[in-house]
């Protein structure tokens, strides 16, 4: 393990791979800026939006750009960095857009969540490329762990607040999500799982915020593999490199007590953790 970047994020977050530039791109969602790293020139760019409250999510766009989540809505990021609106996805609620990802139909799922982080207001919704907006389930404290198994047969949701990640199952035709289930339960502890991806085997890695670690869930469910890190509060994780053998791991130094910080001067630092798994190239919003 690697801290690749020393400290910079209040609250480090969706870190996707981009396969095309050998470039991983991430957030900070409070400080809110769009951030790349080229590990090979140890290169670190960022691109700050003086207009978001928060900066929640992105995706990669099939045109080399990004689409990204301010407060309530969509933005489309060309490859020159010019910003056009792209959708809005919900209006008049106290929340924000909080993680998502695509889906193989190049479409993205994205959730909200409460800004109070105890309230069922969040929901999921799914956005096509054409800007149609569907709301597929409410009753969302935070929406997080939105993840796709490589052979697209299973969807993986979390909502962070009820301590649960669930399961469904995907219609390989159309990508319908059916037959919602229990993955995990975290209620009686209170712990919080947070962002989530999946490696070529289907193993989903989970990364769990106020826990200090990330986690291999097996397809059967049973945990196999327990990263631990020196921060407590990892965020969300993928796989990148030239053959997506390096898990990178966001983490964030919300909430931190002073005390806290000072025992832990990672916090908020970009992690590699090299040869664990192989993951898989993410999918790219169809536009």
């Amino acid at each position: 393990m690697e801290c690749i970047l020393r400290p910079a994020d209040q609250l480090g977050e969706t870190p996707l791979w981009c396969d095309r530039t050998q470039k991983l791109w991430w957030l900070d969602i409070e400080k809110p800026k769009l951030q790349s790293f080229d590990p090979s020139a140890r290169f670190h760019e960022i691109f700050p939006d003086r207009e978001a409250t928060y900066l929640g999510s992105q995706a990669l766009t099939a045109s080399g750009g990004h689409i990204l989540a301010r407060d309530l809505s969509l933005l489309l990021r060309a490859p020159d960095g010019t910003l056009a609106p792209f959708a809005e996805v919900e209006t008049g609620l106290d929340n924000r857009l909080n993680d998502g990802r695509v889906d193989p139909w190049g479409r993205l799922w994205i959730g909200t969540m409460d800004n109070q982080l105890h309230r069922p207001n969040g929901a999921l919704y799914r956005i096509d490329p054409d800007r149609r907006v569907e709301r597929i389930f409410g009753d969302v404290i935070v929406s997080n762990g939105i993840a796709f198994s490589p052979d697209g047969r299973r969807f993986h949701f979390t909502d962070t607040r009820r301590h649960q990640s669930f399961v469904f199952d995907m219609d390989p035709s159309d990508g319908a999500i059916v037959n919602r289930r229990l993955f995990a339960d975290y209620s009686a502890t209170g712990e919080r799982p947070d962002g989530a991806c999946f490696d070529v085997d289907g193993g989903l890695w989970t990364a769990f915020f106020a826990g200090g670690r990330v986690v291999r869930y097996a397809p059967d469910g049973r945990i196999d593999t327990v990263i631990r890190l020196p921060v407590s509060n990892p965020t969300c994780v993928c796989f990148g490199g030239v053959d997506f053998r390096t898990l990178y791991i966001t983490t964030a130094a919300k909430f931190l007590t002073p005390k806290q910080r000072a025992a832990q001067p990672l916090a908020g630092g970009l992690f590699a953790v090299e040869g664990v798994a192989q993951g898989v190239a993410e999918n790219r919003f169809a536009i």
